[in-house]
């Protein structure tokens, strides 16, 4: 028995714990380590079974009495290491669980909680398409979306125009039903949702003919949706209370409308940064002077200093992106790209090569080569 914990210690309370706190300390940590919750671990069903063991024994008086006289040697004849509850009445882990807790724990094995009260309804998403200008400056969109709404024959009750739902006389109106057990641990009460009404606590005797006592209908809503200037791809906008309409006085659900941005043919987007290749002419590289950049609102004038080396990157501020929250706009970077033309007459070859001689440079061109290689 040297290899056992102290019960104490294993359900952690002092020896001088009450009936009550040994219960509510074993209800505590089994919600941990239950192996329906853990299914395939070892550790939480050893320790699971190590819980079951010590409050087996605790809450029992006369075992308990035994145990803090002699120890675990006061059971060492009885103690075969199965589960310590055979023998009463539970049929495994998940029985004395669902005994304790009611039947669900943290949406396993069932819910408890009644549907008779106010339910909000279901949240909707819908995708749109904008083109990189729509989404730069902003839009307005009409989109339509099919959504549930409340039943105008009915107003929403599921019952035939005249006549009301009459309380489920199987739960009382409460839309639960209780089950008492007693365990070693105690009496115990489980709460489920009662079957014979679905948990609303009431039954529709005549349903509405139009809604079939759902007390809802399936209906197209055009809405207008507002995008904001500055928003990205990928981004969502929040339509509050355009969603799904809510059962027994809910609140409507909200709608989310996440946005598709068609790239530019022009620009790149980095936050609220915009980008731009820009080719230059290799004397406007040299020479420097000045160059009309295409813009979001239009063309703008910028300067190119004398000697611009391929890759220089110009940054044109409050060109770029509308910030979405607050006032101000991104920067557009312009990227030069310095171009070679591809075809020369012969006035501008020559004057190239003056250019190149006047580098101390040494040109021969292809075409002034004989055909053994030496210059003509």
């Amino acid at each position: 028995m040297a290899d056992k914990r102290d019960y104490y210690e294993v359900l952690g309370v002092k020896k001088d714990a009450t009936e009550a706190e040994i219960k509510s300390a074993f209800r505590k940590q089994a919600k941990t380590c239950h192996p329906d919750l853990h299914p395939g671990d070892k550790e939480a069903e050893a320790r699971f079974k190590e819980l079951n063991e010590a409050a087996e024994v605790l809450s029992d008086p006369d075992k308990r009495a035994k145990y803090d006289q002699f120890g675990h040697a006061a059971f060492d004849q009885t103690q075969g290491g199965g589960n310590p509850f055979e023998g009463y009445g539970f049929g495994g882990f998940s029985d004395i669980f669902d005994t304790m807790f009611g039947g669900g724990f943290g949406g396993f094995g069932g819910s408890t909680r009644s549907n008779t009260g106010p339910v909000p309804g279901n949240d909707l998403r819908y995708n749109i398409t904008l083109t990189f200008e729509e989404a730069a400056f902003g839009v307005k969109k009409e989109i339509t979306i099919p959504r549930e709404e409340s039943c105008a024959t009915c107003g929403g009750t599921g019952a035939k125009k005249g006549t009301e739902p009459v309380r489920c006389s199987t739960c009382g109106g409460t839309g639960t039903v209780r089950t008492q057990q007693n365990t070693i641990l105690g009496s115990f009460t489980s709460t489920r949702p009662c079957s014979a009404c679905g948990g609303t606590g009431k039954i529709i005797k005549d349903p509405c003919p139009d809604c079939k006592g759902t007390g809802r209908i399936r209906k197209n809503k055009t809405i207008s949706v507002k995008v904001p200037a500055g928003i990205d791809n990928g981004q969502t906008i929040c339509l509050s209370g355009e969603g799904e309409a809510g059962r027994r006085g809910g609140p409507r659900g909200d709608l989310y409308v996440t946005v598709s941005v068609r790239p530019s043919k022009q620009f790149s987007r980095k936050g609220f940064d915009l980008y731009l290749d820009f080719p230059i002419s290799f004397t406007k590289a040299s020479l420097g002077g000045e160059i009309l950049v295409p813009t979001l609102n239009g063309t703008v004038k910028s300067t190119v200093s004398p000697g611009t080396q391929p890759g220089t990157v110009l940054r044109l501020s409050g060109q770029g992106i509308q910030h979405l929250k607050g006032s101000g706009k991104g920067d557009l970077l312009v990227n030069l790209k310095v171009q070679v033309p591809k075809k020369l007459n012969e006035e501008q070859k020559n004057l190239l090569e003056q250019l190149a001689k006047s580098f101390g440079e040494t040109v021969i061109r292809p075409e002034k080569r004989s055909i053994f290689g030496k210059k003509k």
